[in-house]
């Protein structure tokens, strides 16, 4: 086994690389930008080497760089996680030039499975469905136009070169083609380089079905299940699974062959994931494989008891597959869905900064963490802003999706935005209970998931001023030695009568005033017209007990001196800040005269002059954060008075960019 292996990558793939490391005795090496120096995937190294700047193209996509460190290390092979260089045939090939073993398939099955149009011209060769399309090298408009009316509607424009989703355009008509086509030619030019069109029969409401796949270089490949991952927001999976519940027996069988098949087209080495369309008949088609580890490998592991990453390291180190086909057994079901720091309700908006509060489930044998960062870390503007996936395990699905909502409930984090609460309700959704789910579904129903402007109701936020005054009588503010003085109280009591306490939550732009009287558990409670009467209020363990109006409710909340966060009877998540009560609430004195950075971020085009006059929602800079371009537009017309930002700037959040004329 290797001695020393480098891991090209960061964050909470990197660190999953190094648990098992660690265990098999092979001293785990990482790599780092300036922006990850005090990174977690650093820290838990055994040592650490600076490639570059912060930005990807400076470090993690240099090949120089990473090569050069690994050589400097005396790493014996470097593991490339997955993004970044995971699947790079230069990367891969620089590897087996400098002596080091690529932790991966070979440059040449890559290089096979880069192009979709090649691809898809090589599983017809070995019998692997496919869906009725043209990847031809005839790229003239007018063709693919006629080619186009020949495959028929509805149909998928996608760039041969490209992934993620991006530039991907579907089309219903002959009269809508042109456009669409220009729009996917032109995003794949600047994504990849490469203008290059397939065209594909779009498969109505399908379903995302990958299988895992895994060869060595002693001739066995073999398969170990699937993963169903049709619940996409954007092209991007936001819910992954296995068993499927939509496959029966024979369709997994038939599928676990094909994807089989397709590893075998290219002597496939190493992990490897066959990715499928799957229609609402059954009917399953090839779609792309990954040459690489994929993000929701635990779900497998889980069900399976394996270890993937180990056998990465097995199978490169010149080892056969540790199980046959016939060996594979999965038992359970299992979930995984990724905490991201992102804003759901400003069109999941990416997030960065301190995380000043991150809580996350206890692990054990039902519930596992891949994290990169934990609590006093920094999300950076530089990379993908996943906190950690949350994989849990049961022994069959209802029981699974009670554990993530349970594991869910458990989570917090203060700091950048986040996406919990749009991900409990998205587990408790009919749609993914019932298990009728599909690719395009998220997209279609998105106001189902986000909670949007929504306000608690008055139960709830009497529950949590309840939680917000037992938290305060049991952290009186004061500096009294003496726990019997009266002062060491926080109970608005005044000699000859009781006191009123005001409670004051903010959500957003949403401000509540709770007025209270009473202390230790019993309270009359009133906000505006509406008033309850509290008594017998316990809290602990994470809970609030008590007896609301004569009925007792219980709710699962965290409260402190700053902020209540609990969940209603529906299982909504609701994060109250405690606010000043009677302040005052300053008008905007902008008065929509500024345009603001919304987050840390670089400009990388300003598209308006000082002096000009502009009409509200006209585009005025253009900035890239977090892997996405993000346009910041005009609040209102009027005349451009001062811009204070150049192309290729870097800009903090909040920085004012634009002004306007009074």
């Amino acid at each position: 086994m290797f001695e020393r292996v480098l891991i090209a990558n960061r964050g909470e793939i990197a660190c999953r690389v190094m648990r098992t490391c660690r265990w098999l005795g092979i001293r785990s090496i990482a790599v780092y930008s300036e922006a990850d120096r005090d990174a977690q995937h650093v820290r838990l190294a055994d040592e650490a080497w600076p490639i570059g700047g912060s930005p990807p193209a400076e470090s993690y996509l240099r090949i120089d760089a990473i090569i050069d460190a690994a050589k400097k290390s005396g790493a014996q092979a470097i593991h490339p996680g997955y993004g970044f260089l995971s699947e790079n045939t230069a990367f891969a090939r620089a590897c087996v030039a400098a002596g080091i073993v690529f932790i991966g398939p070979d440059p040449e099955s890559i290089e096979a499975m880069g192009s979709k149009a090649a691809a898809k011209h090589l599983m017809a060769k070995h019998a692997v469905p496919l869906v009725p399309g043209y990847d031809g090298d005839n790229q003239d408009n007018a063709h693919l136009a006629e080619r186009a009316h020949e495959v028929g509607y509805p149909l998928i424009i996608k760039p041969s070169a490209g992934g993620g989703g991006k530039g991907m355009q579907i089309v219903r008509s002959d009269a809508e083609f042109p456009e669409a086509l220009a729009t996917a030619q032109r995003v794949a030019k600047a994504a990849f380089g490469d203008a290059s069109m397939l065209l594909e029969r779009y498969v109505e409401h399908p379903r995302h079905i990958e299988f895992q796949i895994f060869g060595d270089r002693h001739g066995h490949v073999i398969h170990l299940g699937e993963r169903e991952c049709s619940s996409q927001r954007r092209y991007q999976k936001v819910l992954e699974e296995t068993p499927s519940p939509f496959l029966t027996p024979e369709r997994r069988k038939a599928m676990g062959e094909a994807a089989v098949a397709a590893a075998r087209a290219v002597n496939y080495v190493g992990a490897g994931t066959v990715e499928f369309i799957v229609g609402q008949q059954g009917d399953f088609h090839f779609m792309e494989m990954n040459t690489r580890l994929q993000v929701e490998h635990p779900v497998t592991e889980l069900t399976h008891g394996v270890d993937l990453v180990e056998w990465q390291l097995r199978v490169a180190n010149g080892e056969p597959l540790p199980l046959t086909q016939e060996q594979i057994v999965s038992h359970g079901h299992a979930i995984e869905v990724r905490l991201y720091a992102e804003d759901p309700e400003k069109n999941f908006l990416p997030g960065s900064g301190k995380l000043h509060t991150l809580h996350l489930p206890a692990t054990g044998a039902y519930v596992r963490i891949d994290g990169g960062v934990t609590q006093g870390d920094t999300v950076t503007i530089f990379y993908d802003p996943m906190i950690a996936k949350l994989i849990v395990w049961d022994e069959d699905r209802p029981r699974a999706l009670t554990r993530m909502r349970q594991a869910l409930a458990e989570c917090e984090v203060e700091g950048p935005k986040s996406n919990i609460a749009f991900l409990e309700r998205l587990v408790r959704h009919p749609a993914i209970v019932e298990a009728r789910i599909d690719s395009g579904y998220l997209d279609r129903h998105l106001d189902e998931f986000v909670v949007g402007a929504h306000e608690p109701d008055t139960r709830t936020l009497f529950a949590a001023a309840t939680a917000a005054l037992l938290a305060d009588e049991a952290n009186p503010r004061t500096t009294t030695s003496d726990p019997h003085s009266p002062w060491a109280t926080s109970d608005a009591w005044r000699i000859g009568r009781n006191g009123k306490r005001v409670i004051a939550l903010a959500r957003g732009e949403a401000r509540f005033e709770i007025e209270a009287w009473g202390h230790a558990g019993d309270y009359a409670l009133k906000l505006g017209e509406a008033g309850c009467e509290v008594r017998g209020a316990r809290l602990g363990d994470g809970t609030l007990g008590a007896r609301f109006d004569g009925e007792a409710e219980r709710f699962a909340l965290r409260a402190d001196a700053r902020r209540v966060l609990l969940h209603d009877a529906g299982g909504q998540r609701w994060h109250l800040d405690r606010v000043p009560a009677y302040a005052w609430q300053a008008e905007d004195a902008a008065g929509g005269n500024q345009v603001l950075a919304p987050m840390p971020g670089r400009i990388v085009l300003v598209k308006a002059r000082t002096g000009d006059e502009v009409e509200q929602g006209q585009e005025l800079l253009v900035m890239e954060a977090m892997k996405m371009e993000l346009a910041l537009k005009a609040p209102r017309a009027g005349r451009v008075e001062t811009i204070s930002a150049a192309q290729g700037d870097f800009v903090d959040a909040d920085a004012v960019l634009v002004r306007f004329a009074e």
